[in-house]
């Protein structure tokens, strides 16, 4: 047996240091009986346990991207509204960005935390928006949108084809896609962006890509910014790709019936139908993350 230096037998019977260790509160949920989804009672704790629980997966694809706050403080049964700025009112522990616009600025909020995450939804946030690019590159897109949007719930058969129609199409170009329901009416496809690529260069790119879609199907397809002009169609909205434009962030609760949620799904769950948009809901998912995980972890890394 090797023998220890005086050295290290004095260091051995050193007392130890301490480290204290930072206790990060979380912000309190006030009124979390207060119901936000009137036909299924879901109340404002109900929200809030959600996003606490789905926060290790959401944070990392929202961590540094600008948020744009719907609200609605008396549920969805009344008139929301959005918020984008957070000038006064918030705590001073809260991430924020500065943003310009036309005759002044915006104070954008970031989640880069649970406790960020809990703050907004505190203010009656039921779904927050982001954008596609992160701080500080925000001129820097790392990711392309592609919202497919059907003019009602319409035919679930050629919304699915059109996804797929788009995975291939995006295939082709050497693009690898992830799909998550919008909890809407439609499906939100994602890829990465290509390298330090300017919003322009994204939405131009975006915009190409949709009118070939459009072109292999255009009595059931469109790119018609107007709801009267597109006669039934789906439209292949690019729009989400400029720069300050958001999409519903990945995990979002939606403020429709039945709270649901525009969640990762796989390729697989759309073409067998197995998947809609509306699927996914507050009160499922959990068991669903507990499988699965994070769906689009891929898409990270």
């Amino acid at each position: 047996m090797s023998k220890r230096s005086p050295r290290a037998a004095k260091a051995s019977q050193a007392p130890k240091a301490r480290v204290k260790v930072a206790t990060v509160v979380k912000p309190a949920i006030t009124h979390p009986e207060k119901v936000l989804f009137p036909a299924d009672g879901v109340t404002k704790g109900e929200l809030a346990a959600y996003y606490e629980l789905i926060a290790p997966l959401m944070i990392p694809h929202i961590a540094g991207r600008p948020i744009t706050m719907e609200r609605f403080p008396s549920g969805i049964g009344e008139k929301g509204f959005i918020q984008k700025d957070v000038s006064r009112g918030f705590p001073e522990w809260l991430e924020r960005v500065e943003v310009p616009k036309k005759g002044g600025t915006v104070h954008h909020a970031l989640v880069s935390d649970t406790r960020s995450l809990l703050w907004i939804v505190n203010q009656n946030t039921i779904t927050p928006h982001v954008w596609t690019s992160r701080v500080p590159a925000l001129h820097e897109p790392d990711i392309c949108v592609f919202d497919l949007d059907p003019a009602d719930d319409g035919d679930p058969a050629v919304l699915r084809d059109t996804a797929l129609a788009l995975r291939d199409l995006l295939k082709t170009r050497g693009h690898e896609s992830w799909i998550k329901t919008s909890g809407s009416k439609g499906f939100h496809i994602v890829i990465r962006s290509e390298g330090d690529a300017a919003h322009g260069a994204a939405a131009r790119f975006a915009n190409r890509i949709g009118h070939e879609l459009v072109a292999q199907d255009p009595t059931r397809l469109t790119q018609e910014f107007s709801k009267v002009d597109r006669k039934g169609r789906i439209y292949v909205d690019t729009g989400r790709n400029g720069y300050s434009a958001t999409f519903a962030a990945p995990y979002a609760v939606r403020p429709k019936p039945g709270a649901p949620i525009s969640a990762p799904c796989t390729w697989d769950e759309v073409a067998s139908g197995a998947i809609g948009p509306r699927s996914i809901n507050i009160r499922n998912i959990a068991a669903r993350v507990a499988v699965d995980g994070d769906l689009w972890m891929g898409l990270l890394t």
